[in-house]
């Protein structure tokens, strides 16, 4: 689900939220997308080579890297319409003398992370050690044009640090700042509505014959499994192999399973502590521990001033319970000092929640495509359910916590009253869908994630005859850049894809936690 989730590589992912968005700030603002003189049929793709992006720091793949724009139909089902630019790169092979003949596409989280901010990590992860990498960023997204970006959301998440999470006067400054970037994008001759995930499907399925190549292979993470199901589902063709990576089904993606996704990930890491002799010792109880965090922050909220942690002056946080579980399925802090975190709140210290709260109030103010995380939302996600539905999900998956914690959904507050001022059609009908194939596929999870629950990749696996499912324990949110292992399994999936080794998984366990004295 949404936020900008890599992150979670150096511990702090704030999906969906699935929040602490991308880290590249918009330095101009995007020109407006090109109107196309076509009036009977929408305007054929096409990749015109351009230059690359040039962030404020400096990616190092992109000095070799073939890049440009893909032009795309804005919405493919109003023929006339406009056409928008999608910045792509080709990056190369790290070891050139025998590249393969396929390349890796990317699909990236969000949905709104910046695309070309992953790249760091996914070569540091090998993803275009002995073939190309190619990335897109998904439309709507930092360098394309035009960008959806929304500072004026930025702006409030910087500021709803020093609010309740829940709390009324967030709401009310929340929606208008939803309410100002929509009625900037809608000016500016936005059509919304275009901004969802069959429409990034075809662009990817365009961009690979608009470069010309006859196979590649996909990899994807959080919604980017989602979009690379879909392109699977809608455009097979030339596809070679798909890897997703913390899988969220598209059949499944609704605004209530964020719940039950988010009680797995903390279940996982609670058990792996009482499976540690040392852990289990030193934190007997956490289940229990964490019910009465929650309820007495909720019922008692801290205010505080600390600084962020990157340093800087002390910032206002309030810390109440809704607060304190949307960091954790964050993973700030790190899974592995949860245990500690929780042990120090219970005992009057709540430094380590603090700081992972005051981060949020330095946003890069532009850097992430909201426009694009509202569209999909609010036209795949939340159709079909209700503000009900969502606290019957949160009671279920946290027996006894309070109602106004549960009426959140994790990493996306407000998510409805959202949706309505975001005002765009259902999609569910066509978007919630299984994807069956016999496309070679490698689905990779990672058991302490709170976003994307690890279990909801059997479901998938199974209508994928030709798919290997692994878990790797004691791993949050986006496995692979953190996760040796994981890519040593998915090298070997992309160099025999119907038959991956993945002997490195076996007596993996999580590392040890961290103990603090009494």
């Amino acid at each position: 689900m949404p936020q900008h989730a890599i992150h979670a590589v150096t511990a702090a992912a704030a999906l969906v939220s699935l929040a602490a968005f991308g880290p590249i700030p918009s330095s101009t603002p995007s020109p407006p997308a090109q109107s196309t003189t076509r009036t009977g049929s929408p305007a054929p793709s096409r990749f015109v080579p351009g230059p690359c992006p040039k962030p404020p720091e400096p990616i190092a793949a992109l000095a070799d890297a073939r890049c440009g724009y893909l032009e795309v139909p804005e919405n493919r089902s109003r023929p006339g319409g406009r056409t928008i630019k999608l910045a792509a790169a080709v990056i190369p092979a790290a070891e050139p003398a025998t590249p393969a003949q396929d390349p890796v596409v990317f699909m990236a989280g969000g949905p709104g992370g910046d695309t070309f901010d992953d790249i760091p990590f996914l070569v540091e992860s090998g993803l275009n050690k002995g073939r190309e990498l190619i990335v897109m960023a998904q439309r709507g997204n930092l360098y394309d044009q035009p960008n959806l970006a929304c500072p004026e959301i930025d702006r409030f998440n910087a500021r709803a640090v020093g609010l309740g999470y829940d709390a009324k006067q967030a709401e009310r400054l929340m929606l208008k700042a939803v309410k100002e970037c929509r009625d900037r994008l809608t000016a500016d001759g936005v059509d919304l509505s275009a901004y969802n995930t069959t429409e990034n499907a075809a662009d990817f399925a365009d961009l690979r014959k608009a470069l010309h190549v006859p196979r590649w292979n996909v990899y994807g993470y959080s919604y980017g499994s989602d979009l690379a199901l879909t392109y699977l589902r809608l455009h097979p063709e030339g596809i070679r192999a798909v890897a997703i990576d913390s899988v969220t089904p598209p059949q499944s993606a609704t605004l209530p399973w964020g719940w039950s996704s988010a009680a797995e990930g903390i279940d996982h890491v609670f058990a792996a502590c009482a499976a540690q002799p040392a852990c289990k010792s030193r934190y007997p109880d956490l289940p229990r521990m964490l019910t009465e965090q929650v309820r007495k922050l909720e019922a008692h909220p801290l205010t505080l001033n600390v600084p962020p942690p990157g340093g800087g002056k002390p910032v206002k946080v309030v810390l109440d319970g809704g607060a304190l579980l949307n960091l954790i399925v964050a993973s700030a802090p790190r899974p592995k000092d949860l245990p500690a975190a929780l042990d120090e709140l219970s005992r009057g210290n709540p430094e380590r929640f603090a700081r992972a709260r005051a981060a949020g109030s330095v946003q890069n103010v532009g850097a992430f495509a909201h426009g694009l995380t509202e569209s999909v939302a609010c036209s795949e996600w939340a159709p079909g359910s209700s503000e009900p539905d969502v606290l019957k999900a949160g009671r279920k998956a946290f027996p006894g916590w309070p109602d106004t914690v549960l009426a959140q959904v994790p990493q996306l507050p407000f998510q409805y009253p959202v949706c309505r001022v975001w005002n765009v059609a259902d999609r569910a009908s066509v978007q919630r869908v299984a994807t069956v194939s016999s496309v070679p596929a490698l689905l990779v999870s990672g058991t302490f994630d709170a976003k994307t629950g690890a279990s909801w990749a059997k479901g998938v696996a199974r209508d994928l005859s030709r798919s290997t499912a692994v878990q790797i324990p004691g791993i949050g949110h986006w496995v692979v850049p953190q996760s040796p292992c994981a890519q040593r399994v998915l090298a070997s999936f992309l160099a025999r894809p119907t038959a991956p080794d993945t002997s490195c998984v076996d007596g993996l366990e999580p590392e040890p936690f961290t103990i603090i004295p009494k």
